[in-house]
């Protein structure tokens, strides 16, 4: 027992200097054993220091960047959540270099989605302006990411790669580098940031940018789609216009990743999260606990499917014992839809085992003794997120969306329409349901971007 407040001072600086877990065993012998009043004599009173070391790269290799971002016409930098810290510096460097920002999912909070120099997201729940960044750049900097999906990056040896992060085995891992910087993205970015030159030329900055409002115009016509069921991406931007400035959303895997990412706009005080690796279910739910017992005074908001939410339905009752006044999203198809999803337009096959037995979640969140809500109307959609976002206490909304709206990539290529197509000829459930969604929104989009 004397070991107690070393052991956890130990493991807590393991925790923040490693960014990962520290688990502390206690053997039953050491939990029976009697405390004889002092501990260690090797963890005094300010024995350690709270603060953390952060590391610069060599001073070389930080004029090799330099030279290399001062030489180039076409920046795009990647920011994942490695440089959440850095938000400014990130800015000021795009500023000088005129260079685009595109975001990792888990560095969506890196800057504001209205930033001039934001092309939101990368990869399936991307953007189309930030696939052609993409395209068309001479030069690759990637700040805190580990972004994993090759085939969005550049072709290697198409452009010139750089990279930043704080663990030296993430350099190169995903995309050949010519210079890697291992330190903390804020330092090293400041020391960076007085040897790059001001760029002129803002042709390649604007030309995005005018793609990037082209695409705003798209998402906000599908975000207005109306059926008989409420739209998922018309429910998720409904909600992101009511949260607080600095509310805090912790996000589920699933289709529900795509309606977050494209459809909650994160404002500048924002903090967002979800699983990195878009494969844990059921994390949203312990997210936004966590993040209210951090912030107890910010609006905690966790936005799941039904799927991840059956998965942990049990933890809500930690909300409730605990007086947490977490918003809980229920979005409700009563499927695994990216499951679905998945055997449609990447196999070619009809979907199997994804849909399962509804449940109430309105009803359970007031068996905990907590406040549920249910959504089936668009006409009730922004007066139940009101009403629940005022209550003071833990709440379930559960919201009947359209279980056959299609989680659409960015650029629809011939493989995921030949696949689609393939499902439906072997025979895919609703066929016929799932292709009006597909097709009446495309006419749709087409016909509004005309008419504007």
């Amino acid at each position: 027992p004397e070991h107690a407040k070393m052991v956890t001072d130990s493991a807590c600086r393991f925790a923040l200097s490693r960014r990962g877990v520290s688990h502390i065993t206690i053997p039953i012998d050491v939990q029976s054993a009697s405390f004889k009043g002092k501990y260690s004599p090797h963890k005094q009173p300010s024995h350690t220091s709270q603060i953390l070391t952060t590391h610069i790269p060599p001073k070389k290799s930080i004029q090799q960047t330099a030279k290399i971002l001062n030489s180039s016409k076409k920046v795009v930098i990647l920011a994942g959540q490695g440089a959440l810290d850095a938000k400014t510096e990130v800015q000021q460097l795009a500023k000088k270099l005129n260079a685009p920002i595109v975001k990792a999912l888990l560095g969506k909070a890196v800057i504001p989605d209205d930033s001039k120099y934001s092309l939101g997201g990368l990869g399936m729940l991307g953007t189309e302006p930030s696939s052609n960044a993409m395209k068309n750049a001479d030069t690759l900097l990637m700040i805190g990411t580990s972004f994993p999906y090759l085939e969005y990056l550049p072709k290697p040896g198409t452009v010139t790669g750089i990279q930043i992060d704080i663990n030296p085995e993430k350099i190169g891992m995903r995309y050949p580098v010519e210079v890697g910087l291992v330190g903390d993205s804020k330092r090293t970015i400041k020391n960076l940031l007085p040897l790059i030159k001001q760029k002129t030329d803002k042709k390649f900055l604007t030309t995005l940018q005018k793609n990037m409002k082209e695409w705003n115009k798209i998402i906000e016509i599908r975000s207005s789609k109306k059926g008989k069921s409420v739209k998922p991406q018309s429910f998720a931007s409904e909600l992101s216009a009511l949260l607080d400035d600095d509310a805090i959303v912790s996000v589920d895997s699933g289709t529900i990743t795509t309606w977050a990412a494209r459809y909650i706009n994160v404002k500048k005080n924002m903090k967002f999260s979800l699983s990195g690796t878009l494969a844990s279910m059921a994390c949203a739910v312990p997210y936004s606990i966590a993040a209210q017992i951090g912030f107890p005074k910010r609006q905690s908001i966790a936005f799941v499917g039904d799927g991840g939410m059956a998965m942990l339905l049990g933890e809500f009752s930690t909300a409730v014992k605990y007086k947490l006044p977490i918003k809980v999203f229920v979005i409700k198809n009563n499927a695994l839809n990216m499951i679905r999803w998945e055997q449609m337009a990447f196999l070619g096959n009809p979907e199997y085992a994804v849909e399962f037995e509804p449940i109430d979640f309105a009803k359970i969140a007031d068996a905990c003794g907590a406040k549920g809500f249910t959504i089936k109307k668009d006409k009730d959609v922004k007066k139940t997120i009101k009403q629940a976002l005022s209550h003071n206490g833990p709440v379930i909304v559960e919201v009947y969306v359209d279980p056959f709206e299609a989680p659409i990539p960015p650029k629809v290529n011939l493989e995921f329409v030949q696949n689609v197509v393939s499902s439906f000829a072997k025979g895919q459930p609703n066929a016929s349901k799932i292709a009006l969604s597909l097709l009446g929104g495309q006419i749709k989009e087409k016909i509004q971007k005309k008419t504007k």
